[in-house]
């Protein structure tokens, strides 16, 4: 009986457990929803009205999109990112772009027209204004404002994208909140890469050119989807014409419309995304192969061409064959960068020899002067002295000392079984009374081979090793 009770008493514990958690569970889901729903606060007629006011494009408005170009070029040319940002604060290039999301969304063909027309005009008149202004103004240097809106990545589309629903929200709000829509205009950032797009044209780099009007296509792309989501999820009303087949024919025209401006919205995101990643394996490549490297030093920054797949690399000094093939077999380790082709360069760069020369040559030059200074001929006899020294330490140096390093890798890519090697030389002696000493290295082998073919391999190591080390014996030990 007492069991029984036990039990009753459990099941209903079991159960006011659940009732408090289903309970807690409808509270914060209501909380939640109250949180973020912003449907109730949404006045259609006004967000409507106030887009369409903006899409306009005359008078006042040109002569302020004008004014905008020349502050955004000026800061842009001066690296004043303070500039740049006045720039767009004061821009109405936000207006059409708008206005295409909101006439998509709502099925008003006229409103898209027009919308398109003013936007391809202050694409226009925004590409001559800061052509015109780089191309007569005599400062233009490449600055990082500059190069920093040539090339998009995954970051751009993302900015575009949240800036346009920011936007897009706070449009649609009774009582329009001023502050979101300035960080949004600085944020998404169309009017620079405008100007960076007539810098490009003035001093005819394309590329440039290219690159900035992708990077705006991107923004302006991204900010009218979210401006065509968020409608169809406040559920704006779309417009009905009284004529049924012209109804018809216009939702299909802007559902078309809809979908041609989605697929390469999509598409440019999977590419920036593609690119953006490939970049990042590109830039871990050369930090963790080249720059992390004490013996290679660049001459110049890294190049990576995704066209031809190439990267070229250009290093002071004369580069070994077994550091140029060890570049090209690391970059099969990075999985975006596999199957890039690794073209290594050398310079030599001056050698003492031909810093004796040129001393020489001065010295020959001066002595044929009447004005030739005793104390500059002094100094230049000094510094013959001073590299005939160093020349007889490095080559002291060259025959003692042992480029194991460069042993060892270049063993690993004749020897591909080796999975360790060693060297030293070891004190020996038979007589326990005159002392050797023996150059000895120590072989460690993959674990699957033979004997015989070990023995074979020992043989063809040692003379190698012989020959490079310049010695005369060498004993190989196998360990396992």
């Amino acid at each position: 009986m007492e069991e029984k009770k036990q039990e009753e008493t459990v099941e209903q514990s079991k159960q006011a457990v659940q009732k408090d958690a289903l309970g807690l569970w409808e509270s914060s889901k209501k909380f939640l929803f109250e949180l973020l729903d912003f449907r109730h606060d949404t006045d259609q007629a006004a967000t409507i009205e106030a887009i369409k006011s903006d899409i306009a494009f005359k008078g006042a408005t040109s002569w302020i999109l004008i004014c905008s170009i020349f502050v955004a070029s000026i800061g842009l040319n001066a690296n004043s990112t303070a500039v740049v940002i006045g720039a767009m604060l004061i821009s109405p290039l936000m207006g059409p772009i708008l206005g295409i999301g909101m006439s998509i969304a709502i099925n008003d063909i006229d409103t898209l027209r027009k919308s398109m027309i003013n936007l391809a005009t202050m694409i226009v008149l925004s590409l001559l204004t800061a052509f015109l202004f780089f191309f007569l103004f005599p400062l233009r240097e490449e600055t990082s404002e500059l190069l920093g809106r040539v090339r998009p990545d995954i970051r751009d589309v993302l900015i575009a994208f949240f800036g346009g629903l920011a936007l897009i929200i706070a449009r649609t709000k009774k009582g329009t909140i001023a502050s979101v829509i300035f960080g949004v205009a600085i944020a998404t950032a169309l009017m620079p890469p405008l100007c960076t797009a007539g810098y490009g044209l003035a001093i005819g780099n394309f590329d440039y050119f290219l690159g900035a009007m992708y990077l705006f296509t991107i923004n302006a792309i991204f900010i009218a989807l979210a401006t065509f989501l968020v409608l169809k999820l406040l559920g704006f009303t779309m417009i009905r014409y009284v004529n049924s087949k012209k109804r018809k024919r216009i939702a299909q025209i802007a559902s078309l419309i809809a979908l041609l401006v989605m697929i390469p919205a999509v598409k440019t995101f999977i590419n920036v995304y593609k690119d953006t990643i490939t970049q990042a394996s590109f830039d871990k490549y050369i930090k963790t192969e080249v720059e992390n490297n004490e013996n290679l030093w660049l001459n110049g920054e890294p190049k990576k061409d995704d066209r031809t797949k190439q990267i070229k690399l250009r290093f002071n000094g004369e580069i070994s064959p077994a550091i140029e093939t060890n570049l090209k077999m690391k970059v099969k380790d990075y999985d975006r960068i596999s199957d890039y082709e690794v073209i290594v360069a050398g310079n030599k760069s001056r050698s003492i020899d031909d810093i004796s020369k040129s001393l020489e040559r001065a010295y020959s030059n001066l002595d044929q002067k009447d004005y030739v200074i005793n104390g500059l001929q002094d100094k230049i006899k000094e510094l013959e002295n001073r590299i005939s020294g160093l020349n007889a330490t490095i080559e002291k140096a060259d025959k003692n000392s042992i480029p194991f390093s460069t042993i060892a890798r270049d063993a690993k890519i004749r020897f591909s079984d080796i999975k360790q090697i060693s060297f030293s030389k070891v004190l020996s002696t038979k007589d326990f009374i005159k002392i050797d000493t023996i150059p000895e290295a120590r072989i460690v082998w993959n674990n699957n081979l033979k004997e015989d073919y070990i023995t074979k391999k020992e043989k063809e190591l040692r003379n190698w090793m012989q020959k490079e080390l310049k010695l005369d014996t060498l004993y190989i030990q196998q360990i396992k």
